[in-house]
């Protein structure tokens, strides 16, 4: 245990060494250094809390990066749309809130839209998504997207083979479009396997904080996995693009993903005061990578 040395004898001259932590030492110990350093002193492993800690700071030092990104946004009038697709527990719903948590709100939106109506099944497919893109100034964060279309909709039987193939083939002409029209399109795959989706699952069940995030569409996922797969390649080989490619989030560690992810996003713009950031602000490659570099995929 050197690494973690005691400086505040004060504190730890009167702690006992024992198994567990009493009020008393509640009221002694003022700060995280001393916490850390008594857990130390009592002979505790507290390398999963030195984690969590780090993951905090980094965080927060990300999210202040974040609230730099869009003021500079703001100012340049630019449109910024992030897109989060991925099987079913893979973390979009947690990396989204940790991104937007401290932006302001009147230059960002979370869309997660719900299914079609009567009326919507019969428009063109992408005209409920246009309605929602960026305005000038503004980030939107896609929680899912017109992407249902390309995995979800045909596993689950939702649409069509001609409706799946009419949208195959016009979904790189539509983000075209917005390339050419200068939205920033950013699209994340958050990538999963399949034991730590069961593992996931597993705690929604138990939590009855988090089982409304259990679907009926949810508990299929495990069943049709090569299903959500093989449809999962197809819309990388036809999707992926220069101008709008996939980016591979391995989320498996979600803390690490939600990190690296916002650390791609940073990286895509050279906002001002980017070079004073007190944190790396370029993903790693081994966590983030387009999906034309990316061999092994966890799903």
């Amino acid at each position: 245990m050197s690494q973690f040395l005691v400086t505040d004898k004060a504190v730890t001259e009167e702690l006992p060494s024992k198994e567990y932590l009493t009020n008393e030492d509640f009221q002694r110990i003022t700060n995280a250094t001393q916490l850390r350093e008594h857990l130390a002193f009592m002979n505790r492993d507290i390398s999963g809390i030195e984690y969590n800690i780090e993951y905090e700071d980094q965080l927060r030092k990300l999210q202040v990066e974040l609230v730099k990104l869009q003021a500079w946004i703001m100012k340049e009038k630019l449109r910024v749309a992030v897109i989060f697709e991925g099987r079913d527990a893979a973390g979009k719903g947690g990396a989204i809130k940790r991104f937007a948590e401290h932006l302001n709100p009147r230059a960002m939106r979370v869309v997660a839209l719900p299914k079609p109506t009567d009326l919507e099944k019969k428009q063109w497919y992408f005209r409920r998504y246009i309605s929602v893109l960026p305005n000038a100034g503004e980030i939107v964060f896609f929680d899912r997207s017109w992407y249902n279309r390309a995995v979800v909709e045909p596993v689950m039987g939702f649409c069509d083979e001609e409706q799946y193939q009419r949208f195959m083939r016009q979904v790189p002409e539509f983000e075209h479009m917005l390339f050419e029209d200068g939205v920033h399109v950013i699209k994340f795959w958050f990538s999963i396997d399949k034991d730590e989706q069961q593992r996931r699952f597993g705690e929604r069940g138990k939590n009855p904080l988090k089982q409304w995030k259990l679907s009926p569409v949810d508990q299929k996922g495990q069943e049709l996995w090569e299903k959500y797969t093989y449809y999962k390649e197809q819309m990388f080989s036809g999707t992926h693009t220069s101008f709008s490619p996939w980016i591979i989030v391995r989320t498996n560690k979600k803390k690490e993903a939600r990190l690296e992810s916002i650390r791609y996003l940073l990286s895509r713009f050279e906002y001002d005061g980017k070079t004073e950031a007190e944190t790396r602000v370029l993903p790693d490659p081994n966590v983030i990578m387009r999906f034309h570099r990316s061999i092994y995929h966890l799903d």
